[in-house]
């Protein structure tokens, strides 16, 4: 039986998205505000979790502490308070974006542990930005976004009374909202040139237009096309989103939806089967 546990960790970092044999013109236009040349920085957050077999006699698959030490030793050696452009041999020929930053950490650290083995990684460069690394080549950049809206959970499948059973104050005429928050979830092996496996601009550009003036500030039952005649639960919500990106977004991995801090919920598309 494997139990995994994970252990958080925090640095401080700067970095420069940057090709020296590009012009100052093609280098802002791929890389944006990153591609300052005196670089920006980032308080990052690093969780890492590994697995193992829990040990007989002290309950325990692994003294946590001893990851932290190891984990900590790799950071503050090679990261933390650091110019990675610059002061990090791995990020003089690789871009260091979030992307290439969390598959080099994962490199650096799969063999690195004692008593138990890594299971992920993950890299927040930011509470809007991070990525994800397990054992596949793939990397996974979930980019968030903030949307409010309205609506009214009601099924004209339902008779009334079952309505107001099943959704409650949610059943009121008038609708009521959330602040929405949106996880759209991308998995590929980065660029070898540009260390991406996204363009973000490009990203927010789909997302503003598919999203944001369809769904924002809007009343899902009222103003919408989509949920005319569709019960606008998140669950269908975290459906439709995904319907609107994926020809677009050719590796869409998974959309990621907080209708409140309480409930979450995620959808991995159509050929996604529960075991």
């Amino acid at each position: 039986m494997t139990v995994y546990l994970s252990r958080k960790l925090s640095f401080s970092a700067m970095h420069s998205y940057r090709i020296e044999q590009w012009s100052d013109e093609k280098n802002q236009a791929v890389f944006g505000l990153c591609s300052n040349p005196n670089g920006h920085g980032h308080d990052y957050v690093l969780k890492v979790m590994a697995g193992g077999q829990i040990k007989q006699d002290s309950g325990i698959v692994v003294n946590i502490t001893d990851i932290d030490k190891t984990v900590k030793t790799f950071i503050e050696e090679q990261m933390d308070g650091k110019f990675l452009n610059k002061e990090n041999a791995y990020f003089q020929t690789n871009i260091p974006t979030t992307e290439n930053i969390v598959k080099y950490v994962w490199n650096s650290l799969r063999d690195k542990l004692e008593g138990c083995r890594l299971h992920t990684i993950r890299l927040y460069e930011s509470d809007y930005l991070y990525a994800e690394k397990g054992e596949d080549d793939m990397v996974r950049l979930t980019k968030r976004y903030h949307f409010c809206t309205a609506h009214r959970l009601h099924s004209e499948q339902l008779s009334q009374e079952e309505n107001d059973r099943l959704f409650g104050k949610c059943n009121n005429p008038y609708g009521h909202g959330h602040n929405y928050y949106l996880e759209v979830t991308v998995s590929d092996r980065p660029d070898p040139i540009t260390g991406m496996i996204v363009d973000l601009s490009q990203l927010d550009a789909l997302v503003e237009k598919e999203i944001m003036e369809r769904f924002d500030h809007k009343h899902l039952n009222l103003d919408t096309e989509e949920f005319k005649e569709l019960n606008p639960t998140s669950e269908n919500v975290t459906i439709v989103i995904w319907d609107l990106l994926k020809d677009s977004l050719k590796n869409l991995y998974k959309i990621g939806l907080y209708e409140t801090e309480k409930n979450y919920f995620e959808y991995y598309g159509p050929d996604q089967e529960l075991v």
